[in-house]
C-alpha cells in the first residue's frame, strides 16, 4: 500500500453496508491502488504519501458500488416489445427474434446494457447469456470484451439450452445446442476466461437456462461440470405458476425439489426470480445456502408475482438484486431496483414492515456480492476490500430536503452519480461514462435493433 497511488475522498456521508451497518454522517475514504485502504469519520489522516487526487464530496453519499445479479444483455436491442404479455406469451413472441442474434448484435447490446448500468452506479455486473444460434460467432467473447471496455467487474453466466421446439421447448431448434455441445462450449469458456483471483475483473459461471428449455441431463451434468471446475451455478427458478405446473406434470415434483434432485441447491448456486416459493422451498434454500436474484421490476412487468423476499431474508437466504433482461425492464438500471424492491415488497403480506431503506441498499450491494460469491472482496466499504465505490449527489432539488441520505437514495428519485470507481479506476464522472462514448453506443444499438427487426421479419 505504501507505494500505491492514493485517492482521498472527504466530507461525504458514508454507508459502509458492513456487518454492523456502520455509517458516518461526515467521513473520508482513502483508495490505494485497487483497494480501500482506510475510511472513517471526520477528515482523512495527515501525511498520506502519493496522493494523486483529493475529492471534496460535500453533499454526497458514498456507498459500495451496486452489484447486478441477473441480466440478459442481448435483450437491449429488443426493448419495448410484447409489453402486455405474461412470461410464457412473452417468450413465445420473442424467442423467434432472439434466435437471430449474431456476434455484432450481441456485442453492441452488451455495450448498451453495461453502459446504462455503469452510469447508474453498478460496479459489478453479470450477464446470463443462453442464446447461441449456430454459426453466429464468438458470443461469449463479445460480451466479455464489452465488459472489459466499459470497465466494470463482470461475471458471465454461460447459459445453454438443449430443449428446442421439437422436444417440447420454446426456442427454435436452430437456437439450441446439443447436450454435449453445450457442456463442451461451457467448459471451454470457463477455462479461457474465468479468473479466480481476489481482484478478478472477469469470472464465469455455469448457467443452463431454465426447466422449460433444458433437459434434466444438462442440468445434472452442468452441476457436475461447475463443481469440477470450481465455479458457480446459475439458472431461473420458480418464476411463475406455469413453471410450478410444468415441473409437477413432467417431473412429479415442484421446482425446488426438482433442482435439488439434480444437484442444483448449494452455496455455489443462485437462481433468478424465485417468486413462487412455499415455506419448505425457502427452508431448503436457507439450509443449503442457495442464493436468489430478486428482479422486482421484471416480475411486475411480466405479472409474475411478488417474491417473498422478507421471508427469505428472515430465513437467512442470500438475496441480491437483478435488472433482468431489458426486454422485461426497459430502463436497464439497477439503482431504480432499490426503490422498486422496497415498494413492491410492501404490497405483500408484510406490508410496511417488509423492507426498509437500509435493507434495500444491502440487497443491491452486500447481498449481491454474497450471491455472486464475492462478499470477501466487494459489496461493502471496508479496509482491504476492492475499491468499488460510488458517490451519489444528494444536494440537488431532487433530494436536498430529505435529511437521511440512505432514505434519500432509496426512496427518492434516481440520484445522479458524480463518481464511480471500479478497482480504483474512475469510470463515471458527473453522470457520464469515461470509458466509452455513450452517444456512439446509442447509435450502434439503434442500428443493430433495426437490423435484428429486419432479419426477424424475413422469417
Amino acid at each position: 500500500m505504501a507505494a500505491a497511488q492514493r485517492i482521498v475522498i472527504e466530507n461525504c456521508s458514508i454507508a459502509t453496508v458492513d456487518a454492523d451497518d456502520t455509517e458516518y454522517a461526515s467521513g473520508y475514504l482513502v483508495l490505494a491502488g485497487n483497494r480501500i485502504e482506510a475510511l472513517g469519520a471526520g477528515s482523512a489522516p495527515e501525511g498520506l504519501e502519493n496522493v494523486v487526487r483529493r475529492i471534496d464530496a460535500t453533499g454526497h453519499l458514498a456507498t459500495p458500488g451496486l452489484i447486478n445479479t441477473h441480466h440478459h444483455f442481448y435483450q437491449w436491442i429488443t426493448r419495448g416489445l410484447a409489453t402486455d404479455h405474461n412470461l410464457f406469451d412473452w417468450l413465445v413472441a420473442l424467442y423467434p427474434i432472439w434466435a437471430r442474434i449474431d456476434e455484432p448484435m450481441t456485442y453492441t447490446a452488451a455495450r448498451g446494457s453495461l453502459a446504462m448500468m455503469a452510469r447508474g452506479g453498478v460496479t459489478t455486473a453479470m450477464d446470463h447469456h443462453y442464446v447461441y444460434p449456430r454459426g453466429t460467432g464468438d458470443l461469449s467473447g463479445a460480451i466479455i470484451r464489452a465488459a472489459h471496455e466499459t470497465g466494470v467487474r463482470f461475471t458471465l453466466a454461460r447459459g445453454s439450452m438443449d430443449r428446442g421446439e421439437s422436444d417440447g421447448g420454446l426456442p427454435p431448434d436452430f437456437a439450441v445446442e446439443s447436450l454435449d455441445g453445450a457442456l463442451a462450449a461451457t467448459e471451454a469458456t470457463v477455462k479461457e476466461h474465468h479468473d479466480p483471483s481476489f481482484d478478478a475483473m472477469t469470472q464465469v459461471a455455469v448457467a443452463p437456462c431454465s426447466p422449460f428449455s433444458v433437459s434434466t441431463e444438462l442440468l445434472r451434468n452442468a452441476a457436475e461440470l461447475a463443481r469440477r471446475l470450481g465455479v458457480r451455478l446459475h439458472t431461473h427458478g420458480s418464476e411463475t405458476v406455469e413453471e410450478e405446473k410444468f415441473c409437477h406434470e413432467l417431473f412429479g415434483m415442484g421446482p425446488t425439489d426438482y433442482f435439488e434432485s439434480t444437484g442444483w441447491l448449494g452455496e455455489d448456486v443462485w437462481m433468478a426470480h424465485c417468486v413462487h416459493m412455499n415455506d419448505s422451498d425457502i427452508a431448503a434454500f436457507a439450509r443449503t445456502g442457495t442464493g436468489v436474484a430478486h428482479c422486482p421490476s421484471s416480475n411486475a412487468r411480466l405479472a409474475a408475482g411478488i417474491a417473498r423476499v422478507p421471508d427469505m431474508l428472515a430465513a437467512g437466504v442470500p438475496v441480491g438484486l437483478g435488472v433482468d433482461g431489458t426486454a422485461s425492464n426497459e430502463s436497464g438500471e439497477l439503482h431504480t431496483e432499490l426503490r422498486n424492491a422496497l415498494l413492491i415488497n410492501r404490497l405483500g403480506a408484510h406490508k410496511e414492515s417488509a423492507l426498509n431503506a437500509r435493507q434495500a441498499l444491502r440487497l443491491g450491494t452486500h447481498g449481491g456480492a454474497r450471491v455472486l460469491g464475492r462478499a470477501a472482496e466487494t459489496g461493502s466499504l471496508e479496509a482491504g476490500k476492492l475499491a468499488d465505490v460510488v458517490l451519489w449527489k444528494l444536494d440537488t432539488l431532487a433530494h436536498a430536503s430529505i435529511a437521511d441520505p440512505v432514505t434519500a437514495l432509496v426512496f427518492g428519485a434516481a440520484a445522479p452519480v458524480t463518481a464511480s470507481f471500479v478497482n480504483g479506476r474512475q469510470i463515471v464522472a458527473d453522470g457520464r461514462l469515461l470509458t466509452v462514448d455513450e452517444d456512439a453506443v446509442a447509435r450502434a444499438t439503434r442500428d443493430e435493433a433495426r437490423r435484428l427487426a429486419q432479419l426477424a421479419a424475413q422469417r
